[in-house]
């Protein structure tokens, strides 16, 4: 059974309410509707961000990022830290609104908000890490040496499938570098987004940190446009489509901005001959069907051995037709409701395209629950045998509907695998280790994540996470990412009581 509605509008609010977040109501015929996918209807309306309160949240973040770079990274750590205790403290009310808006599953709403507590501790260590270089001169009685500064406000555009993790990435990190961060959010989870912003507000009063250090714009592109065309944001960090990507990346640039882009992702997994099934089963059915195929990560793409297709196909299919799917509130759901009909739709003209290429439909696919929830999208997760990759295999649907292909070669099969314009996640399911070394090598994928034994699905933050070619090539999170929000000083300092230049030269 559904939730209703009216409970759902009750226990956001509660959920607001205990995190001390009051979202300001909207001037009559103005301003942003809350909806919930979980029953495709709206929620309650609240303010939207107009022009000049957007003008306005840039100006001060420009302005508090004067007083921020001077504070010693290990004290900005300390704002960080309060957030982390704040997200402990809240966690379940966070995850009831990812839920709310988002319609993920119990387990993984938490799994994100603790995704958030994960890279607040990281961020705070980081804090004292933000490392340089010492480098050899070439000059006797030189130092020459690589420094790290803050970069500015930085504009963090989000998108609705990830809409609390992905900003905790950036503004985490950011923080620490000194930067400010300016956060436009997906108008479809608005709810989440002034939730933490309310926290990070508390964490910045709790520790004496400038309250400016933080702003949000809630509402449609027109305010992400405002982060991408203002010169005073020096670093662009958005998340969503390879189309959106096409329009924030050459706008930045022509403004000599910098841009960190999470793009699309067309993710693959290959199985091949030796490996476990039971194994591969587990991983392929998360990767493809969890969070409702609304990961950029999803698997999309199953690249089968030959000899193993008609044996992992037979069980692949039992396993989906047994996927629980219903209200992600119910404890035993694991696939719960498409963000709304639109998508619904978008995976209907995918599995139409896929037949009309010669796809067989083996499972799944069907819309299910709408007697309970006419304006939402519940469908059965998808799989579908194909017999080459053109077309539709070669596009990204954001649902969760999985292409079968086949291979006899592992060099067929990496030539398979990298044989799409998107490079985001990937993984190969192997006992044979030289099968897997290949595969991480640099004749092997060419995504930014590379996995072995587990799905393409679920990535940690201590490692860089991001993608290459039209998945936009930026990192987040953890490992070295930090410096794309940080700009290098490379320095000289002569010790020496005569001048000496670089390459002998003499002059004067």
């Amino acid at each position: 059974m559904i939730t209703s509605t009216a409970t759902l509008r009750e226990r956001a609010r509660a959920a607001l309410a205990a995190v001390g977040a009051e979202p300001a109501a909207p001037a009559e015929g103005t301003g942003l509707t809350a909806r919930t996918p979980l029953t495709g209807e709206d929620l309650f309306a609240l303010a939207a961000t107009g022009p000049e309160q957007a003008e306005a949240a840039v100006a001060a973040a420009h302005e508090a990022f004067g007083q921020w770079r001077a504070i010693p990274a290990p004290q900005r750590g300390e704002l960080v830290r309060r957030l982390g205790d704040l997200l402990r403290a809240h966690q379940g009310d966070l995850a009831d609104l990812v839920t709310i808006e988002a319609g993920k599953i119990r387990s993984e709403a938490l799994g994100e908000i603790q995704e958030m507590i994960d890279i607040c501790d990281f961020a705070v260590g980081l804090s004292r890490q933000l490392y340089g270089r010492t480098i050899a001169s070439e000059r006797p009685g030189h130092r020459l040496a690589e420094t790290w500064h803050p970069l500015g406000v930085v504009g963090v555009i989000s998108a609705f499938n990830f809409p609390a993790a992905v900003w905790s990435w950036n503004t985490a990190v950011a923080l620490v570098c000194g930067d400010t961060v300016v956060w436009k959010p997906s108008e479809l989870t608005p709810l989440i987004s002034v939730a933490c912003h309310t926290l990070l507000a508390r964490a910045a009063e709790d520790v004496g940190a400038p309250a400016a250090v933080h702003q949000l714009l809630l509402g449609d592109r027109t305010v992400g446009e405002k982060l991408v065309d203002d010169p005073r944001v020096a670093l662009v960090s958005a998340t969503g489509s390879t189309r959106m990507g096409r329009e924030v990346g050459p706008r930045v640039a022509a403004r000599f901005g910098r841009s960190l882009l999470e793009l699309g992702g067309n993710n693959a997994a290959i199985v091949a001959p030796s490996a476990d099934l039971d194994l591969a089963v587990q991983g392929i059915v998360f990767a493809a069907a969890g969070t409702a195929g609304q990961r950029c990560t999803t698997l999309r793409r199953l690249i089968v051995h030959r000899d193993l297709t008609d044996t992992l196909v037979e069980r692949l299919t039992a396993a989906y037709r047994k996927l629980p799917i219903g209200d992600p509130f119910d404890e035993h759901t694991l696939v719960g409701p498409l963000i709304h009909t639109g998508a619904l739709e978008t995976m209907r003209a995918a599995l139409e395209r896929a037949r009309a290429e010669g796809g067989e439909v083996l499972a799944g696919g069907a819309r299910v629950l709408a007697d309970q929830a006419p304006g939402a999208a519940y469908v059965e997760p998808a799989l579908v045998r194909m017999p080459s990759q053109t077309g539709v295999v070669r596009e990204e649907t954001f649902a969760p509907l999985l292409h079968v292909l086949t291979y006899d070669t592992l060099e067929e099969a990496l030539a398979l695998h990298n044989a799409v314009p998107q490079g985001l996640s990937s993984s190969i399911f192997t006992r044979d280790q030289q099968e897997a070394e290949v595969f991480l090598s640099a004749e092997g994928s060419d995504c930014g994540i590379a996995n072995v034994n587990i799905g393409t699905s679920g990535a940690e933050i201590g490692g860089a996470f991001g993608g290459e070619k039209e998945t936009g090539g930026g990192r987040e999170s953890g490992s070295d990412a930090w410096r794309a929000y940080m700009r290098r000083a490379t320095n000289t300092v002569n010790y020496s009581s005569r001048l000496s230049l670089a390459q002998n030269v003499s002059f004067l």
